[in-house]
């Protein structure tokens, strides 16, 4: 009875309650229906709402709140964001990040502050925040790598200001430089470590480290020195090389690296058969043979192969077959140490260039990166052109690093070609010093741009200098003149020469050279060039009396100055397997010269040289030369005694400067009068020192020199005839006897340049020569 009164009295109430909560759903659900935002200063508040994942009129789903919370802090506005719910109301309260009022750098002398201003992506006026902080410190740290500073720190600091600024503060410890040491080369036999060390880019630890980067270990440049390393083999016959290893040690003080590089060098190949394989009907693939670089039975060279693969691509498409596709297939004889190639030509797919995007460069200009492409837009798209376009850039020396992208354009046949470049230095500044004993202390200074205003050009000024001589040069080239492939430039030249003690006169030369190149063939290069020279010729007052009669003579009778104006050409042919430290291979070069277009001097000189290099073991080296020239008045005129040749321990070691040759025997110092013939040649064996580390650059040579010079001028030649004691005459020695010498050299490759020692001693000479035992200075590469 009770429970039913219960339920009579109750029931309307909860039904009550039930119509309650079905009449307001919205309250039960949690439905927003107005989002408030606090703490904003800068930021307006629907910028906030902007960002959220929900909004009014919508339920207060957790989900989505968090996906809001996310959405806001990747703005990057925001310290701190919350998102609570009052009621039907979801409060959004921010706090804004600072924003930059100054950004300032302290503790750095190695690298100036505008260089890191410009690294840092945070700048006055920009938001703060943590992880852009972070980003600029790496980005700084990144820029002390570069020089080789790794044990560099960075911590970023800040000053809070009112109204919610800050000024950010860099402090730098930027450490001890860690130069490269040593680089150290395993499994190379072939080559020496230091004709390796002369390929690749980084260079060991010197004297003038602060002029140059790349001395300073760099992860980037080793990959850059891995396929330099593997290029240089392939160049050379070693098709199956592999740099199997390249990698830097730090050593227990933190202070330098050593880099080591691990070569497989595999065995030294010879071209077999090489044919033409053409699928291209209409195509004659005779007409293609004279464009091969390769053949039968010389040494394999892979950048021949690619060179032939791109000239016979260039040669099929100019023919009319814009698709036309080569590939090389090498068949390798392990046994017989051959490599048999067949240059297979097909059709390619049909897609055109629709575009190249050039990217990353600040300096270079476009034209300067766009003419090393064998390709243009609206071209047929062929990717061995574009891969060799990529190997022309990195051969620059402009680019730290290149990177040709492609992708698709506005329809299926059509490709975009994105071309990423980061640049790197061009200017240097060097100099060094030493000592000769035939000029005594001799320097030099010099500054170079290998890419002047971004227009790809060489500019340098350089001064050198010793006790007798003064010279300064100024060179110029532009690589590829109206975009072709020749060279063109030009030289201004002051030279002062003090050549009292073996000539009795000084001189000096002032003029200038225009000049075009042009390569023949492959390994063929001309040269011709247009030159004006003033000369003059002096005595100082105090040496008049030990001076040659005829210095003298030539002097009252044609003037102490004169104005040559000569054109020259000279053809140069290289097939040497290394540029600097060559083992094999030879080097030929012809040079003739025409004075008289002009001018009051007539002559036609002409100089002819040829080297020679065969390994005789893996260590040793055979190296000959052989180096001649003839100067020959013309038009009745005589040939002045400043454009005779000189020769001395440059030519013939064991000899003084200017110590051999024709000579005026009855002046008190027997001068030397130069001569208009001479010849000279070299047999030179090079071999490690035993027991010396390879690593400290020393080598040894035995050598014999054999030449002679004579054949003085005219005006020396008839004072000759009147003898000596008689007016007007002199005794003069002029026979073209030769001269020889034996000897032995220390060579070392110093931090500041190659060095020699020569000992030598005269075994066939005429008693009037000057001898000299020992000769020390700068050595020459030959």
């Amino acid at each position: 009875m009770r429970l039913l009164l219960w339920l009579a009295v109750a029931a309307p109430a909860f039904l009550a309650v039930e119509l309650a909560a079905v009449s307001n759903p919205a309250h039960a659900q949690g439905v927003v229906r107005d989002i408030r935002v606090e703490g904003n200063r800068r930021v307006e508040p629907e910028t906030v709402r902007s960002d959220l994942q929900f909004s009014v009129g919508q339920p207060y789903d957790p989900g989505k709140v968090d996906a809001s919370l996310q959405a806001l802090f990747a703005t990057g506005l925001f310290a701190d964001v919350s998102i609570n719910q009052e009621g039907d109301t979801a409060v959004i309260y921010v706090v804004e990040n600072p924003v930059i009022n100054q950004v300032a750098f302290e503790g750095n002398s190695e690298v100036d502050t505008d260089t890191l201003k410009a690294e840092v992506q945070l700048k006055p006026r920009s938001v703060y925040t943590r992880a852009r902080v972070q980003g600029d410190v790496q980005r700084i740290l990144d820029v002390y790598r570069r020089q080789g500073r790794y044990a560099a720190s960075v911590e970023p600091k800040i000053i809070e200001l009112e109204q919610s600024r800050v000024n950010l503060v860099f402090e730098i410890n930027e450490g001890g430089a860690t130069k490269v040491q040593g680089i150290n080369f395993t499994g190379n036999h072939a080559f020496t470590d230091a004709q390796l060390r002369d390929i690749i880019s980084t260079t060991q630890s010197g004297w003038f480290d602060f002029l140059k980067g790349t001395a300073f270990y760099d992860p980037d440049r080793m990959n850059l020195d891995r396929e330099l390393l593997r290029q240089f083999y392939l160049k050379n016959g070693y098709a199956d090389v592999r740099v199997v290893a390249a990698n830097a040690e730090l050593d227990r003080e933190g202070s330098g690296f050593y880099v080591n590089f691990a070569i497989d060098e595999g065995e030294l190949y010879t071209f077999g058969s090489v044919t033409i394989e053409n699928s291209l009907p209409g195509l004659d693939p005779n007409s293609l043979t004279g464009e091969i670089l390769t053949h039968q039975g010389a040494i394999y060279n892979g950048s021949n192969v690619e060179k032939t693969t791109e000239k016979l691509t260039l040669l099929t498409a100019e023919q009319g077959f814009a698709f036309a596709r080569v590939r090389p297939r090498a068949v390798p004889d392990a046994a017989a140490r051959t490599i048999s190639l067949s240059y297979l030509i097909d059709e390619g797919p049909r897609i055109y260039i629709e575009r190249i995007n050039v990217n990353g460069n600040l300096r270079t200009k476009d034209h300067v990166i766009r003419r090393e492409f064998r390709l243009a837009e609206g071209d047929a798209y062929n990717p061995l052109l574009v891969d060799r376009a990529k190997k022309r850039l990195n051969g620059l020396g402009f680019f730290k690093s290149v990177d040709i992208k492609r992708r698709p354009g506005s329809a299926s046949d059509r490709v975009i070609l994105d071309v990423d470049l980061v640049e790197q230095s061009t200017g240097e500044l060097s100099f060094g010093a030493g000592y000769s004993t035939s000029e005594g202390v001799i320097g030099d200074v010099s500054i170079s741009e290998r890419n002047l205003l971004g227009n790809g050009q060489f500019l340098r000024l350089r001064l050198a200098g010793s006790l007798e001589r003064l010279q300064v040069d100024l060179s110029f080239t532009e690589p590829r003149f109206l975009d072709q492939n020749l060279s063109a430039g030009f030289d201004l030249f002051h030279k002062e020469i003090d050549q009292t003690d073996e000539a009795g006169y000084y001189s000096t030369r002032t003029g200038g050279t225009v000049r075009l190149g042009f390569p023949l063939s492959e390994d063929l290069w001309m040269q011709t060039g247009y030159t004006l020279e003033y000369t003059t010729m002096d005595i100082e007052n105090k040496y008049h009396d030990y001076v040659s009669d005829v210095v003298i003579r030539e002097i009252e009778t044609r003037g102490d100055d004169s104005l040559t104006s000569s054109i020259g050409t000279s053809l140069t042919y290289d097939k040497r397997n290394h540029p600097k430290n060559p083992t094999s291979g030879y080097y030929l070069q012809l040079a003739t010269d025409l004075a008289g277009l002009g001018g009051d001097v007539q002559y036609v000189r002409v100089n002819g040289e040829g080297r020679a290099y065969y390994p005789i073991t893996e260590k040793i080296t055979f190296v000959g030369r052989l180096i001649g020239g003839h100067i020959e008045g013309w038009g009745d005129d005589d040939i002045r005694l400043t454009d005779l040749y000189y020769r001395g321990g440059e030519t013939i070691r064991g000899f003084d400067r200017g110590g051999f040759g024709p000579r005026d025997l009855s002046s008190p110092r027997k001068d030397a009068l130069g001569g208009r013939t001479f010849w000279a040649t070299t047999a030179e064996i090079r071999f490690p020192l035993p027991f010396v580390p390879d690593d400290l650059g020393l080598s040894g040579a035995v050598f014999a020199d054999a030449g002679s010079l004579w054949n003085a001028n005219d005006l020396a030649k008839e004072m000759g005839k009147i003898g000596g004691g008689n007016p007007g005459g002199i005794t003069l020695a002029d026979d073209s006897s030769i001269r020889s010498s034996v000897g032995a050299s220390i060579m070392w490759n110093s931090p500041v340049g190659p060095i020699r020692m020569d000992f030598a001693k005269a075994l066939t000479k005429e008693k009037y020569d000057e001898e000299q035992f020992f000769r020390f200075g700068a050595s020459t590469k030959f």
